[in-house]
């Protein structure tokens, strides 16, 4: 209920922006400039999530967990769609998902708020995607890690996670 309580008041300070700035310059160009931000977020929409799909694929293909590429990609992706919202604020924010340093300072400020994880491509020291060494993929294939990267399967950090596996078709006890 507060979310969408957050979105609501969003949405309504939004359209008071819209509407205060566009009395001032006028209905043509605040027709002007909506279309326009839309047209650039529904561009980037459609190209960064194809070139977000490339690069997971590329390195899901070498064995490592796209986790960053997909959330920066995420990111741009959700900057695009509030590019196409009509409003000054929506848009300003959808800016601010599109610049690298300000993207950071939002999945900082997104952190801090109370969501957990890599948040709009910020990522955590340590978690570089690379599997550690005999891991098993999907398939059951027993593969080698990586090493000389600076990512082992025991840091100083963390301790390994320990437990039995359960299969999906195996009734549980």
């Amino acid at each position: 209920m507060p979310l969408l309580l957050f979105f609501s008041l969003f949405a309504l300070l939004d359209f008071v922006i819209l509407f205060s700035i566009g009395s001032e310059i006028g209905l043509l160009t605040t027709l002007l400039l909506v279309l326009a931000t839309g047209f650039i977020g529904l561009h980037l929409i459609r190209r960064e999530g194809t070139a977000t799909l490339a690069r997971a694929q590329q390195r899901f293909a070498q064995g490592e967990i796209p986790s960053s590429e997909l959330m920066t990609g995420a990111a741009l992706i959700f900057g695009g769609a509030l590019l196409i919202a009509p409003g000054f604020l929506s848009d300003g924010l959808g800016l601010m998902c599109l610049i690298p340093d300000a993207r950071r300072l939002l999945g900082k400020l997104l952190t801090r708020i109370g969501f957990k994880g890599q948040i709009l491509g910020a990522t955590s020291a340590g978690s570089r995607g690379v599997p550690p060494d005999g891991w098993e993929d999907a398939s059951g294939v027993k593969r080698e890690g990586r090493q000389g990267d600076g990512a082992s399967s025991h840091s100083s950090e963390q301790a390994p996670l320990e437990g039995d596996f359960i299969s999906r078709d195996e009734p549980r006890r």
